[in-house]
């Protein structure tokens, strides 16, 4: 790091990589996450799903090799950003448990925390901010998540978020307490 770097000097690198169904709440969570690590003056780079599929992914369609090879690039640019020692947030629903996996190999053990946002699918459809369930379930839209698509459930997340349960920001206060216990950031207590 050269002197005008802004990142504190002992900051580890890390990502959390946030999956679950459409409408569970994943980008809401990381905003949130992001907003309590600026405030910790962590410096962290915000990767949404949907934002890369209008620029990186926008030539994939969304089938399940299609998501796959999303999951892929995702996890390389997740991959360089970390190796240059930035602090990386991850929004994707990432159905397979296979990409996330290989997403996981990227990174040095210790510094991938998977942060499963749980919802029931009848919550998520009823949620649905983009109408996305409702025209899968009209016919409009195939290969989506949930409805005609598999999602696969991480078996053993870092963080499990109780979507239904918690409220954003008491989620987010978990997040921040999850990196805490793993040794990523200072304990403020």
């Amino acid at each position: 790091m050269n002197a005008d770097d802004p990142r504190p000097k002992t900051q580890t690198p890390f990502v959390i990589w946030f999956t679950g169904l459409s409408g569970s709440g994943k980008s809401t969570l990381a905003s949130i996450v992001e907003e309590l690590l600026r405030a910790r003056e962590v410096p962290v780079h915000n990767l949404d799903g949907d934002a890369l599929r209008r620029g990186l992914n926008q030539d994939l369609g969304y089938d399940d090799d299609a998501r796959d090879e999303s999951i892929r690039r995702i996890g390389e640019v997740t991959r360089i950003l970390v190796d240059a020692g930035h602090v990386v947030l991850v929004a994707a629903i990432s159905p397979f448990e296979s990409g996330r996996k290989r997403a996981r190999s990227l990174i040095e053990p210790g510094r991938f925390i998977e942060v499963f946002v749980d919802v029931p699918l009848d919550v998520a459809e009823a949620r649905d901010p983009k109408g996305l369930y409702r025209l899968a379930r009209e016919g409009h839209l195939t290969n989506f998540t949930g409805i005609d698509s598999p999602y696969e459930p991480p078996s053993h997340p870092e963080v499990h978020v109780d979507a239904v349960a918690l409220n954003p920001r008491d989620a987010g206060e978990l997040v921040i307490a999850s990196l805490e216990a793993a040794g990523l950031l200072a304990n403020r207590s």
